[in-house]
């Protein structure tokens, strides 16, 4: 929880509490349901929960935001930045519904209020977003065909809407197709050596009727 407040120095009571209680619900549930490996619970803030929370390093959601995090898994980025920012609306999203237990159980220990799952095929989901996350669950080519129709037209954030992806290692190749997407290193953000390949890709997407 230290790590947390480190870099994100600003949280409300609530917000101290919820993410306090993050790890005693994953634990809890990770026995019954393995949705995160051992090694990866034990370093739950580090590996999950800060890595989600790089996003907001990029851009600061405003308030009526809203976000689908596809192939959320046990709920990563999804929750934390769902915690992070209570006025924005998330959707998570993953086809294998065993997660999406884990997920729900999550949300109701911490009485997430803005927050909806769904066990679906991204490519099933007819709503709109200004925002769709994940952590590569993809080949950017692959994920951009998936949400294809799913970024809304109106602007309200600083960032273009789009795709806001958390990817590691090298990705020249994989990106490009892709000459407006950008690319932040989250070690300029956190100094952890676990970031030091980490990134978050932002890549705005044109809406288009379907």
């Amino acid at each position: 929880m230290e790590l947390i407040l480190k870099y994100f120095p600003d949280l409300t009571p609530l917000q101290i509490e919820q993410f306090t209680k993050l790890e005693a619900l994953y634990q809890d549930w990770n026995l019954k349901i393995n949705v995160v490996s051992r090694k990866d619970i034990d370093e739950l803030y580090l590996r999950h929960v800060l890595h989600s929370l790089a996003i907001a390093k990029i851009v600061d959601f405003k308030a009526g935001s809203s976000l689908m995090d596809v192939g959320t898994g046990g709920g990563f980025p999804g929750i934390p930045l769902a915690i992070l920012y209570p006025e924005c609306e998330f959707h998570l999203v993953d086809s294998i519904n065993k997660k999406l237990n884990v997920v729900r159980e999550v949300m109701a220990g911490l009485e997430l209020q803005n927050v909806k799952v769904t066990h679906s095929r991204v490519e099933d989901i007819k709503e709109t977003y200004d925002f769709i996350i994940s952590r590569a669950v993809a080949a950017m080519p692959t994920f951009v065909h998936w949400i294809k129709g799913k970024v809304a037209k109106a602007q309200q954030n600083d960032l273009k809407n789009g795709i806001l992806y958390l990817k590691g290692g090298d990705l020249t190749e994989e990106l490009q197709n892709y000459q407006t997407a950008k690319i932040f290193d989250i070690s300029d953000f956190y100094e952890e050596e676990f970031f030091e390949t980490k990134k978050v890709v932002h890549l705005p997407i044109k809406w288009k009727a379907n």
